[in-house]
């Protein structure tokens, strides 16, 4: 009886406010219901930011009363939950709601306590002081018999539950594993991984359960414990070897479409599984051959099938690509790689392209060739219209700069450095210039050049490790103190100048730069005088653009030049104009340096020169200040408290609603074995080596040895000929000879030598200046048929054509076959003749007649292929036209043409085939490659897609 009068009792007020309100339920519901849609077009109806405020200000006071008020039944307190949860979302505080949330969740029907569950995750954080009062809301609701409120308390525990309670809930959790249900188990799973990414401590016993869920017979069970071995194993890829067999089962299972359908999405079974197991296995195989063997076979089955021209496909294919170079290397899987990776460059698809680019970034440390194989597209993608993409490229090449390309790529870098904006490019870019220079610089002049640049665009947006590294550089120096001095003095009289310039306008931190290195080491200037430089500085002090901070740096640099000045009046004029100045710390300066200038020896002993480097004796416990910071605990003082104390304090009193933008993490420890000498992060999610890998790490800078020297027209040197290239001496008596060298390999193709224009050349020449060093492949590789010839003495007046052939002998795509000719006068007097010749693989291609058969015989035959899609334009819409077009440009042989298919052939010289099988699809060319070696394919199709675009 007691229950009946308490339920009553309770019901009323709902009742009597039903009445008020329009006399029944229905009218109830509809009042409350329509609110929220009415609140909603409100505020799309306005037109300023201050209406919506005043709008959602009188919203969150009409709430505040409803919640209040003892009247409020649950039901209208769920509907004014859902309003308070669309404020919140706006931004706006309605923080006074926060604890009828809570009410909400522990009491009502399942509707109701889903509305309370739904606003607490969305209103509260994990440190979070109401969230104490949910733990036994959520024990009693694991506990319950219904499955909506286990899942509800599931779902709360996975996303916000406090690192401090989860002992509380730790063993129901634990049973759940065991629920006949499967979604509990799902759910229960989600939640264990959520400890341990908070608390791993407290779940190490439980990895055996982890065990039976990736064994589970529910896929979905499974596929949540993906997420806690991904995780395990990137912390300690040792201790789960033995789990390699059943991620390949698992793995095998999946792209064989064992899986239930509903986990297809376009027809690609399961991608998102598979996406996971391919970098669990990546992490399991790296360094590991035993492991590595276990995977080949389910690896290329995914390679196989993951054929479909779908973003999610493409995505599989970018995974694949990663965890075989990650693993123990077999070249059949490292050859179809590069295919796929040939395949994402070569796309006209802007997401493909950046995908291929991304996979070449980081592949390259492996197979440095595969850039030689794309070198003419790396290039193109410099100016591609999309940053992104010239982002990506200047990655790339970040990736495999060396001593010999280390200008060129530094080059580009600047240039991009110049147009960008934003800050977060400059910032990363700006880091990555720092590190190439300190590590490649050819020498002083180039050093401080790129120095300076970076400094002037990096401005004061970069971190500050990078100009406090460069200072320390200068001051520590190397093992040769002549070449310290050197670079030191270059570093001197760059910055005079720059400070001569007019209205010209520095950052504060390149100010600051230039005055402590003038301030250490001007007394290397044999020209200028300390007095003339502290003039300069004085200039500098008094102009208003310089900020106080910067101003500080000067008078510093000024008090250690004044006892190498003697007498200068423009330091009595700087002590009487910042001595009344009323900033504290110039003022200071001042004064320190007004007292030392009254005794000259003092100041010479205090300030000695070039003293920079000397240890100092530090007292880093600060024992001095000891009786002070006693008294001032004795008197009430705060004690002292630790930065990372002070953080997680700052963070715990934090809003639940952070509109702030995320900081720039200046970590460095992402890259492996590649660090950044400025310590900071060079903004790149790719970990990976240097192409010079094994290269030993040094914060100082490499200037000897360093015997050539490349720039944007590519070897500088100008009589310095390459090896084997060059023709010899010819000792014969002739005024003059005229060479025709051949380009090819026979006399009677010299006709077919087509032309290149201007922009094709200087793109060689870049080609020639960024990828050299990177392999075999990166020079021009040539055997020659004669080792030379002599030539009778020939009548005045008249010429004689001397023609000299050249064969290759291995496949490259762009160099410079460069030599000279020797000769004497009549009087005896001897001369010689410089030549160089641009050549490409265009310029060694030749066509194949064959007929049908024997085209079918070797298409068979090759195992080397690439395939693209061409758009071609109205001029070229039949087959023929195009296929004529390809025959002349290319020099391909048309075998024959069938329907909308067309055959052709060509062969590299001397005997190297390339097969084309060609198909339209309306304004479509289907291009197919097939050839015996990797390179020619997609060297052809390059050539085809520039045709083809061209024309």
């Amino acid at each position: 009886m007691s229950d009946i009068v308490e339920k009553t009792l309770t019901a009323l007020p709902g009742l009597f406010l039903q009445n008020q309100l329009g006399g029944g339920p229905a009218a109830a519901k509809a009042s409350f219901s329509s609110r929220l849609g009415s609140l909603v077009r409100g505020i799309t109806a306005l037109t300023s930011k201050h209406e919506e405020e005043k709008l959602i200000q009188q919203e969150l006071s009409s709430l505040k009363a409803t919640v209040s008020a003892p009247t409020t039944t649950l039901k209208m307190m769920k509907e004014c939950m859902v309003r308070l949860i669309y404020c919140e979302m706006l931004g706006y505080d309605a923080s006074f709601g926060y604890i009828h949330a809570i009410k909400l969740a522990q009491q009502g029907n399942l509707l109701e306590k889903r509305v309370g569950y739904l606003a607490v995750s969305l209103f509260l954080h994990e440190s979070h002081e109401l969230l104490l009062l949910l733990v036994n809301t959520v024990v009693k609701d694991l506990q319950s018999t219904n499955l909506v409120e286990v899942c509800m308390a599931l779902t709360v525990v996975s996303q916000i539950f406090p690192r401090e309670m989860i002992p509380a809930v730790l063993p129901l959790i634990e049973d759940k594993l065991q629920h006949s249900k499967e979604i509990i188990r799902r759910k229960a799973v989600l939640a264990l991984y959520k400890f341990h990414l908070i608390a791993p401590n407290q779940v190490q016993h439980i990895h055996i359960k982890f065990r039976k869920a990736l064994c589970d017979r529910d896929v979905g069970v499974m596929a949540a414990s993906l997420h806690i071995y991904l995780r395990m194993i990137k912390e300690n890829s040792s201790g789960y070897k033995d789990l390699t067999g059943s991620f390949v089962t698992i793995l095998k299972q999946v792209v064989g479409g064992k899986l239930p359908v509903d986990f297809n999405y376009h027809s690609v079974p399961a991608p998102w599984l598979q996406i996971q197991l391919l970098r669990i296995l990546g992490l399991l195989g790296k360094d590991d051959q035993r492991t590595s063997e276990l995977m080949y076979d389910v690896l290329d089955e995914s390679l196989r099938r993951a054929e479909l021209n779908h973003n999610v496909t493409y995505a599989i294919l970018f995974e694949c690509v990663h965890t075989v170079y990650s693993i123990y290397p077999k070249s059949e899987l490292l050859e179809k790689a590069a295919k796929c990776i040939g395949k994402f460059v070569l796309s006209p698809k802007i997401n493909l392209k950046y995908l291929g680019l991304k996979a070449l970034t980081y592949v390259i440390q492996q197979d440095p060739t595969l850039a030689l194989q794309h070198q003419m597209t790396i290039i193109e993608c410099l100016d591609h219209p999309d940053p992104i993409i010239k982002r990506e490229t200047l990655e790339l090449l970040y990736r495999i700069t060396n001593a010999q390309n280390v200008t060129v790529i530094v080059q580009k870098m600047l240039e991009y450095l110049h147009q960008s904006k934003e800050e977060y490019v400059i910032v990363n870019l700006v880091g990555k210039i720092a590190e190439l220079a300190e590590k490649y610089a050819p020498d002083n002049a180039w050093f401080i050049q790129t120095m300076n640049a970076v400094f002037s665009v990096g401005g004061d947006v970069m971190h500050p490790d990078i100009p406090n590294n460069f200072l320390r550089l200068l001051a520590e120096g190397f093992d040769d103190e002549t070449e310290d001095q050197q670079l030191r003095l270059y570093a001197v009289q760059s910055y005079l100048t720059l400070l001569d310039m007019e209205n010209v306008f520095y950052p504060q931190r390149f100010l600051q730069v230039m005055s402590w290195v003038l301030g250490e080491y001007s007394y290397l200037l044999d020209k200028e005088t300390p007095a003339e430089v502290i003039a300069k500085l004085y200039k500098l002090l008094m102009n208003d653009s310089v900020s106080s901070e910067t101003k500080t740096w000067l008078i510093a640099a000024v008090t250690k030049l004044t006892p190498q000045a003697h007498s200068s009046d423009t330091v009595e004029r700087l002590i009487h104009e910042f001595t009344i100045s009323l900033d504290t710390c110039m003022r200071q300066h001042a004064f320190e340096l007004k007292h030392l200038h009254e005794n000259v020896e003092l100041m010479k002993s205090l300030l000695p020169v070039d003293r920079s480097c000397e240890d100092l004796a530090v007292d880093a416990s600060l024992s001095f200040l000891d009786g002070f910071v006693a008294e001032g605990l004795s008197q009430g003082a705060a004690p002292y408290k630790p930065h990372h104390q002070r953080q997680e304090e700052k963070l715990s009193q934090e809003k639940v609603l952070n509109f702030e933008p995320y900081g720039l993490s200046f970590s460095s420890s992402g890259f492996t074995g590649r660090q950044s000498p400025a310590g900071i992060s060079l903004g790149s999610d790719i970990s990976g080596n240097s192409a010079e890998t094994g290269l030993k790490e040094t914060n100082s800078l490499k200037l000897e040895g360093i015997k050539k020297l490349w720039g944007k027209e590519g070897y500088l040197p100008k009589k310095e000929s390459k090896t084997g290239n060059e023709s010899g001496a010819l000792p014969i008596p002739q005024e003059s000879i005229m060479e025709n060298v051949d380009q090819a390999i026979t006399k009677k193709d010299q006709s077919q030598v087509l032309t290149q224009s201007k922009e094709e050349k200087e793109k060689q020449l870049l080609a020639s200046s960024l990828f050299v060093g990177l392999g075999s492949e990166s020079t021009v590789n040539l055997v020659t048929e004669q080792p030379g010839c002599c030539l009778p003495i020939m009548e005045a007046e008249s010429t004689k054509s001397f023609q000299y052939s050249v064969q290759i002998e291995e496949p490259f795509t762009e160099g410079i076959l460069s030599g000279f000719i020797s000769y004497h006068m009549m009087d005896t007097h001897s001369a010689q003749l410089e030549f160089s010749v641009n050549l490409s693989l265009l310029d060694f291609i030749r066509p194949l007649k064959i007929s049908s058969e024997d085209f079918g015989k070797l298409w068979l035959s090759f195992a080397n292929d690439v395939k693209q899609n061409v758009k071609m334009s109205e001029s070229q819409a039949a087959l023929p036209s195009a296929l004529k077009t390809l025959q002349q440009k290319l020099r391909l042989h048309i075998i024959e043409i069938i329907g909308n298919e067309g055959l052709l052939a060509c062969q590299l010289l001397p005997s190297i085939p390339c097969l084309l099988h060609c198909r339209v699809y309306a304004d479509v060319l289907a291009l197919w490659f097939r050839s015996s070696c990797s390179t020619l394919p997609d060297y052809l199709l390059y050539q085809c897609q520039k045709v083809m675009e061209g024309s």
